[in-house]
């Protein structure tokens, strides 16, 4: 948490220099909206499901038409797998914070953006019904749906996204990548490796989220 508010206190400083220099204010934007989380992996055959994102950003004019954007958003994301026995899907809840800093095109002043840049996410683990964590996966017959709980805890995404609107209100359509394998910290358990065939443990996701902004 240290490490966040010192990145935090960086970007703002950046960035609030950048601003004095083309004599613009920040604007504050307070955003909520829905999310769909997909699990990319040769091994899992995740369905998507639908989950929430929320937070709070600073945008600013930075040079010409660019404008650039930081803040932190709040999300809980999910994706469900199926189990060996029975046809009620085991939902997964993943729980985390993120601190983006991205770059902005602006096509339309005020109204019509592309955004690129790097979003940081720190999450805990998979969270599941106590009903479903001794259920077997279909996808790996000598796994539990608990076993595979403990992912990766920091992960870097790619953004990519197209903000819409008006000056006060924004529409925003985003879709994240993660670069880094976010089931790796499974491969340091020789146990679950073992019940997994003896096969490295490798997925990565992609989260769509669509948001409204409400800039004060």
């Amino acid at each position: 948490m240290k490490k966040i508010i010192c990145l935090l206190t960086l970007i703002f400083s950046f960035s609030v220099n950048a601003q004095y220099g083309n004599r613009d204010s920040n604007r504050i934007g307070i955003s909520g909206g829905v999310t769909q989380m997909s699990l990319f992996s040769d091994q899992f055959n995740a369905k998507p499901e639908m989950g929430w994102i929320a937070g709070f950003s600073l945008r600013g004019n930075y040079y010409n038409d660019w404008q650039m954007a930081f803040g932190m958003n709040f999300t809980e994301s999910n994706f469900s797998l199926q189990p060996l026995i029975g046809n009620e899907d085991i939902k997964y809840k993943l729980s985390g914070v993120q601190v983006f800093l991205t770059g902005s095109y602006m096509v339309i002043e005020n109204h019509l953006t592309l955004e690129i840049g790097p979003v940081l996410q720190i999450n805990g683990k998979l969270a599941i019904d106590e009903k479903d964590k001794l259920k077997l996966l279909k996808d790996s017959p000598l796994l539990t749906a608990n076993d595979i709980v403990d992912v990766t805890k920091i992960n870097g995404n790619i953004y990519a996204g197209i903000t819409v609107g008006i000056k006060n209100i924004r529409l925003h359509v985003s879709y994240q990548y993660g670069v880094n394998n976010f089931m790796n910290n499974l491969n340091k358990k020789d146990d679950l490796k073992l019940l997994n065939g003896d096969k490295k443990f490798k997925a990565n996701y992609g989260i769509l989220s669509g948001m409204i902004t409400f800039y004060l």
